[in-house]
């Protein structure tokens, strides 16, 4: 996550600042549950006299599971009146941006977690027009996925004509470098959890600047009511 962060801020004035929590390797509803209690002890480790613009939590399952509000809550109460975000409310913001509304969803979760994750953005009025899945449970197996594997099943899955937008989801997934070659091969919107995390945070901080060679969402301001 680290990596791809300092690749998608790599601006003028910006900086980012990382706070490590602890989490369970293999990657179930149960272990993405305990994440709740980590979660204020991150958040206190981040001091208040750096002037911080936006906070970002940078798990998408967990998100999934532990909720949207309930993270951007904890978060609030150490950092009140910064806007706060998660990878799974960024994805939202994105494709609301890019216009997307039939979405392909590769995830590398089990089915039980992406059946969630389905959930979450149905509710959010974002059909799941196809779904695939590495269906690995071990986050360290998934950052050892390669980024030419996840292009060739972003492109797979972004085919399909019910889609006309592909969300690649999980901070451990190297995505963030085939954003704009699986766009220019599907010819539609691409985003991933760490772009579209970095891309929110940014904005919510009030930076508008451009990105080039990092996928049309670089492009976008936010959407209304974000």
């Amino acid at each position: 996550m680290e990596t791809e962060f300092r690749q998608l801020t790599d601006l003028p004035g910006v900086a980012v600042y990382h706070a490590r929590l602890a989490n369970d390797v293999t990657v179930t509803p149960e272990t993405l549950a305990k994440m709740e209690n980590e979660i204020p002890i991150a958040a206190s480790k981040l001091p208040d006299y750096m002037g911080l613009k936006s906070i970002g939590y940078g798990c998408t399952s967990a998100s999934t599971i532990i909720g949207e509000d309930r993270v951007s809550d904890i978060i609030g109460e150490h950092h009140p009146g910064i806007p706060a975000t998660n990878p799974l409310t960024a994805a939202k913001a994105a494709l609301r941006a890019m216009g997307v509304k039939r979405l392909g969803l590769l995830t590398p979760y089990s089915p039980e977690v992406t059946d969630a994750m389905q959930r979450k953005f149905a509710d959010a009025g974002i059909e799941i027009a196809i779904v695939g899945s590495f269906y690995e449970e071990s986050d360290l197996v998934v950052g050892k996925i390669d980024p030419e594997s996840i292009l060739s099943a972003a492109i797979s899955i972004g085919k399909s004509s019910d889609c006309d937008g592909v969300f690649i989801s999980c901070t451990s997934l190297r995505a963030a470098g085939i954003i704009d070659q699986a766009e220019r091969k599907l010819g539609k919107p691409v985003t991933a959890s760490n772009h579209a995390l970095a891309w929110h945070l940014l904005r919510l901080a009030g930076i508008d600047d451009h990105l080039e060679n990092a996928g049309q969402l670089f492009k976008c301001p936010l959407p209304y009511s974000s």
